[in-house]
């Protein structure tokens, strides 16, 4: 596999994995009327096709990262994709303090790359 192509799908993987794993933990606040057993029924269905893309992102990325980094990858992806989930799908505003929060951790992101 392509060096370039090494380097970039584990990013594309976690980004999938995060999305279906945002949907598994928080999609259901949406549906606060229906059984909590549904809930953690689909939750487990959403979450089985999040370990889909998350095993293959790690074990792909780890020829080329470290542990560290791409557990930083994906936090990191994590909080994007859960900013973008709140937002437009929970309707939920981000505040200051909550972005201020976020920059702090991908400030520490920063130095686990250096």
């Amino acid at each position: 596999m392509p060096a370039v192509w090494t380097a970039v799908l584990p990013i594309a993987l976690l980004l999938v994995s995060n999305v279906f794993m945002t949907f598994a933990w928080y999609g259901h606040l949406k549906f606060t009327d229906r059984p909590l057993w549904l809930a953690i029924a689909a939750s487990w269905g959403i979450a089985l096709a999040e370990y889909c893309f998350a095993v293959p992102a790690n074990r792909i990325g780890h020829q080329i990262y470290s542990t560290a980094q791409l557990k930083t990858m994906q936090e990191v992806i994590t909080l994007t994709v859960f900013v973008g989930f709140s937002v437009f799908y929970l309707n939920e505003p981000v505040t200051l303090n909550q972005g201020i929060g976020f920059a702090l951790i991908a400030t520490g992101a920063f130095f686990i790359f250096k």
